[in-house]
């Protein structure tokens, strides 16, 4: 059975325990375990800590500590052919989630502040605690912001939006 296909068996039994789906490291593609050796080069050379060795000894990412920088450190030191620095770093974007603090008329914009591309910016309003904006053309899907977030209410999101989510995007 191919690499690929017991990725997915491994994807659909993580969601089941509600872990959420398996995040790749940045520029690679949906063959990574086709392609990987699981050396951990990339895991040991990873200045944010953010990648980890996961299910089948396979490099993963996890946003809890931090986001991704795309320094490029897991690239320069992989041997193997996984890693396409033509395609984007990452195939999701951020997404704001209804439980985000600010919503709720809370000051708060701890992901404004962990994003360094500046895809998260607050608008003003009159009377109401400043309401969040995401550029999807700046965000890199980096986790900066969902590793700040103190209500968990950032998604990393290949979905397309509803109407209520494109309300809070630009």
């Amino acid at each position: 059975m191919p690499q690929s296909d017991n990725n997915k068996r491994r994807q659909f039994f993580r969601s089941l325990g509600g872990q959420g789906p398996i995040r790749r490291p940045p520029w690679t593609a949906d063959d990574f375990t086709d392609r990987c050796v699981r050396c951990r080069a990339c895991v040991d050379a990873c200045p944010e800590g953010v990648l980890f060795i996961g299910g089948g000894g396979y490099p993963e990412l996890r946003f809890t500590d931090g986001g991704c920088t795309l320094c490029r450190a897991c690239v320069d030191v992989c041997e193997a052919p996984v890693f396409d620095t033509g395609r984007p770093a990452f195939p999701w974007r951020a997404r704001i989630e209804a439980n985000c603090l600010a919503l709720a008329n809370v000051h708060c914009q701890s992901c404004q502040d962990a994003c360094e591309w500046r895809a998260i910016r607050f608008v003003p309003q009159l009377g109401h605690a400043p309401t969040p904006r995401l550029d999807t053309a700046a965000c890199t899907g980096c986790g900066a912001c969902q590793a700040q977030c103190p209500n968990h209410a950032i998604t990393m999101t290949s979905d397309t939006m509803t109407s209520e989510e494109r309300a809070h995007v630009d």
